[in-house]
């Protein structure tokens, strides 16, 4: 398989990919969770099965002042149905307010509080806090595996080529969050760097038969040499990736709601991981590779 020789197909593809990511971040935004923008959060369980949550809309709009709230159908651990409720911060008046009124109209408990399954409220001081987090976990991440990786192969193209599939993948990710307008919640954060650990063991895996493989090949012949490097790669590559893909596949499937927005997530980051790791990296290697040795070839004869 000639994977470099192809390189322009691979990034056409990648480009494409996050260039949709990008105007639809444009033109949509980001699904925030109250995670990352403050807000309450109720789940109430309605003992009954709910085809239209208008109703419900209509109480927390009047209730909360909260024009566009979300309300949405939830299943318990025990198959209860449940409503979620998240709206900007309010009070515990007015939660109380916005329990009682949606327990008078579906006959729930209301002076026990036993159908309230979970309330909690997040200021937007701490969510701010959470969003530099998760900026400055991922970018502190993927300087540390730079110069892991650089130290570790004793070169700099090794380490560049492995990060830039790190930011392939996060932008890869990021995209399909605001494509699918998958909820941003504390779960994108744990599943962003877990893909990006995964990812660079993939890659990690693909360098390291590289440089066993060097020795073999002449100093100009890259192509062949990354190559062949990938296909002495890639039945492990594949079958690590395809066993954890399977189990989150499940997950996505039979998951609940929560779970499954954070298995759907790194259900994402593995396909885009393993396909960084093949067509992303070893391209990338090569160019930087070529880069560097023209850059030394001129401030070599300038010394001259």
């Amino acid at each position: 398989m000639k994977v470099i020789e192809k390189k322009k197909y691979w990034f056409i593809l990648s480009g494409c990919i996050i260039l949709i990511g990008i105007l639809s971040l444009i033109f949509r935004g980001f699904n925030y969770d109250i995670d990352f923008i403050g807000g309450t959060y109720l789940e109430v369980n309605l003992h009954q099965d709910v085809k239209d949550y208008s109703d419900i809309t209509a109480i927390v709009k009047d209730v909360t002042g909260d024009s566009n709230p979300k309300v949405q159908a939830v299943t318990g651990n025990g198959g209860e149905n449940m409503v979620s409720i998240k709206v900007k911060e309010i009070s515990t008046d007015k939660i109380d307010e916005l329990y009682g009124k949606i327990a008078d109209k579906y006959g729930l408990d209301k002076d026990g509080k036993s159908d309230l399954v979970e309330q909690s409220s997040i200021s937007s001081l701490v969510s701010g806090e959470m969003k530099r987090a998760a900026i400055l976990s991922t970018i502190i991440a993927g300087i540390l595996m730079l110069i892991y990786i650089t130290i570790r192969f004793r070169d700099v193209a090794f380490g560049l080529g492995a990060l830039v599939p790190l930011i392939h993948d996060v932008l890869i990710m990021v995209s399909f969050y605001t494509i699918l307008q998958i909820p941003i919640n504390n779960s994108f954060i744990v599943a962003l760097l877990t893909i990006v650990g995964y990812s660079i063991n993939n890659t990690i895996v693909v360098f390291d038969r590289i440089r066993e493989n060097r020795k073999y090949y002449k100093k100009d012949d890259l192509e062949s040499l990354c190559d062949d490097s990938i296909m002495q790669t890639l039945g492990r590559s594949l079958a690590s990736s395809f066993t954890t893909i399977i189990t989150v596949v499940f997950l996505v499937i039979l998951g609940v709601e929560s779970l499954r927005w954070f298995a759907l997530a790194l259900l994402i980051g593995l396909l885009a991981g393993t396909y960084s790791s093949i067509f992303i990296a070893s391209p990338m290697w090569v160019i930087l590779e070529r880069a560097f040795h023209k850059t030394k070839a001129r401030s070599t004869s300038k010394r001259r």
